[in-house]
């Protein structure tokens, strides 16, 4: 409003949206409480979108909102059926009889509730009666009967047989009777549609009709959909990594919203203009995610996607400075701006690709390389691209930083070197490989990549040289002189032990790889160290238990 009370053509433009944006931050059932109490509720719960009343229903309950859907216009309830009736392109009959039922309120309200159910798809409803009926031509078989609940039409011509039971019962009979009483002949007609036309031409029918529908809502073609997550060039940051405010947040733990710093330095109409967009966007994903449109988890997951790669290509385009994201956001196309921050996860994706086909990257059907690599290559090859958590059995999460991103590429970095060294140091070849692999006795699944690590590691402590075999009983003793000194409760490496190891292998190994070799023989002599360090020094000997962590021969896999 201006100053003088008097609204302009922008203040009513506005209004609408201001109503839903208020709305929407209430609580669910707030939201209703502030729909119901006005004077005008009818009025003002159809001068909504009905996208925004399907969420609040589905939000508050059916059960609980039931008042929400008698005051909707038919045009808005035809929308909840969309949303609420469907299982992608299937028709759930059980479902669209309970927005029925939900939509016939008190015996005056019959008019408006015949309003409603007209607006639905009239295959809709044939569909609905095929599912829930059987109608008898008496013409035909006069002395039909049916076990259960039956009702005749007027002009005796049919006998309808009820298969639903229960409240679902009830309401098919009340269905059927006010269709009926508001057209016998058109209800006669409707029957008769049920007992001949096809289900399957029915419910395509309807559904291409739905389709059309949902496209006005703002959801898109599946075809249409897909291309969102196409790859696009994204060029190079404007501003190296490392120099940008949001960098400097991200490095002590801090996470930037670089979407809600966009949209903070926008006006009130631009942001409700980029929220719109924001919107489509949304849609986009869930479609392309082959979700329902109504299922309001899958379209909670598909906003919480959409936001973490809209602030990943926004801090990607900015050059991760959240000052300059608003002006990116004037410059460029949400959608776009998406494709950027989902190319950058697909990169990532595309290098996992690669190295699962990589010579040597897969051996008797395990990948070659230590468990937190591969977590994060399996995370990578999802059909969304994921960042694998150091949480044991814990779910990939989606990329929200470029930090993130950059250390998933030093991870698959050192995946591609472990690969490397894994194929040197079992012989070089294929071939080789499993000969090696095959002196444990045991399926290399079996085994494990890191026990298989730790034999070939303490054989080149022992002998100097890449000898992939279990350690022999023989020259235990003569291993744990060479790995460990101290005292029980202090040991520590022998400084040789790295040494004499690395000497060992290095030779077998491309000069690329040997960095990620020599982390990988740190972390194994750290690894014997802290499991058999202390009972070595204390019994001077390794008994059975050794084999959980270093293979020896003769001895059983646990």
């Amino acid at each position: 409003m201006s100053e003088n009370g008097k609204g302009n053509g922008r203040d009513a433009q506005l209004a609408p949206r201001e109503l839903r944006q208020r709305l929407m931050r209430l609580s669910p059932r707030q939201r209703v409480d502030a729909l119901l109490e006005v004077p005008e509720a009818r009025a003002l719960v159809r001068s909504l979108p009905p996208e925004d009343l399907y969420v609040t229903i589905q939000e508050v309950g059916l059960a609980d909102a039931t008042e929400l859907v008698q005051l909707a216009s038919p045009g808005q309830f035809r929308a909840f059926v969309d949303l609420g009736g469907w299982q992608r392109d299937k028709v759930d009959p059980h479902a669209v009889l309970t927005w029925l039922r939900a939509a016939r309120g008190g015996i005056d309200d019959t008019e408006e509730f015949l309003r409603k159910l007209h607006a639905v798809d009239l295959e809709v409803l044939e569909y609905l009666l095929r599912e829930f009926t059987v109608v008898h031509d008496l013409e035909e078989n006069p002395d039909v009967n049916p076990p259960g609940v039956t009702m005749e039409t007027p002009e005796g011509r049919y006998l309808v047989e009820i298969k639903a039971e229960g409240v679902e019962m009830a309401a098919v009979r009340s269905l059927l009777n006010d269709l009926i009483a508001e057209n016998p002949f058109e209800a006669v007609r409707l029957l008769e549609a049920v007992r001949w036309e096809i289900p399957s031409e029915m419910e395509e029918t309807a559904y291409q009709f739905r389709r059309a529908r949902l496209a006005d809502l703002g959801f898109p073609s599946l075809e249409e959909a897909v291309s969102l997550f196409s790859r696009v060039d994204v060029g190079p940051s404007p501003r190296p990594a490392g120099t940008g405010p949001g960098v400097a947040l991200a490095a002590t733990g801090g996470h930037v919203d670089y979407l809600e710093a966009a949209l903070r330095g926008l006006t009130m109409l631009e942001r409700e203009n980029a929220e719109d967009e924001l919107r489509g966007v949304a849609n986009a994903a869930l479609v392309a995610e082959l979700a329902d449109p109504g299922d309001l988890d899958a379209a909670r997951q598909a906003a919480e996607m959409v936001r973490d790669y809209l602030s990943l290509g926004l801090e990607h385009l900015t050059g991760a400075d959240p000052g300059r994201a608003t002006d990116v956001l004037h410059e460029t196309p949400p959608r776009r701006i998406f494709q950027v921050g989902f190319t950058l996860t697909l990169q990532l994706k595309f290098r996992a690709d690669r190295l699962m086909r990589a010579p040597g990257a897969m051996l008797e059907g395990v990948l070659m390389v230590l468990p937190e690599e591969a977590a994060a290559i399996h995370a990578l090859r999802r059909k969304r691209p994921r960042r694998a958590l150091r949480v044991e059995g814990a779910e990939p999460v989606p990329f929200r930083s470029l930090r993130e991103v950059a250390a998933t590429e030093a991870l698959l970095a050192r995946a591609e070197a472990q690969v490397q060294v894994f194929r040197g140091v079992l012989g070089g070849t294929a071939e080789a490989a499993r000969e090696a692999v095959a002196r444990f006795g045991v399926p290399l699944e079996t085994l494990g990549l890191e026990r298989l690590l730790a034999a070939v590691v303490a054989m080149a402590v022992l002998e100097g040289r890449a000898d992939a075999r279990p350690v022999p009983l023989g020259r235990v003793v003569e291993l744990g002189q060479r790995l460990f000194e101290g005292t029980p409760d202090a040991p520590r490496l022998r400084a040789t032990a790295a040494e004499r190891a690395l000497s060992g292998l290095e030779g077998a190994v491309p000069p690329e790889s040997r960095g990620e070799l020599r982390r990988m023989v740190g972390l194994t002599l750290e690894r014997l160290l802290s499991e058999l360090g202390s009972p070595w020094l204390q019994e001077g000997r390794l008994d059975a238990i050794a084999a959980a962590v270093l293979p020896m021969e003769s001895q059983p896999v646990p």
